[in-house]
């Protein structure tokens, strides 16, 4: 048992969490099929990309907490 790998609860409370953060998912997602065919580079989804994952975070920070030693 000493020698198992230490399983990342980070991981899996994120994947929890995703089901509750659906609109910043499609928000992310709608942009990036809007911004699909830009050859510039100038646009971007990096706004959408942090507001899925800061919802995320948001979900799951108070129940990682309890779980870390």
């Amino acid at each position: 048992m000493a020698d198992e790998e230490p399983v990342d609860q980070k991981k899996l409370l994120e994947e929890s969490c995703k089901p509750k953060c659906v609109k910043p998912l499609l928000e992310y997602q709608a942009c990036v099929k809007r911004i699909q065919g830009d050859e510039s580079g100038h646009k971007h989804c990096t706004g959408q990309y942090f507001d899925y994952w800061s919802c995320v975070d948001k979900c799951v920070a108070p129940k990682l907490f309890s779980k870390l030693k």
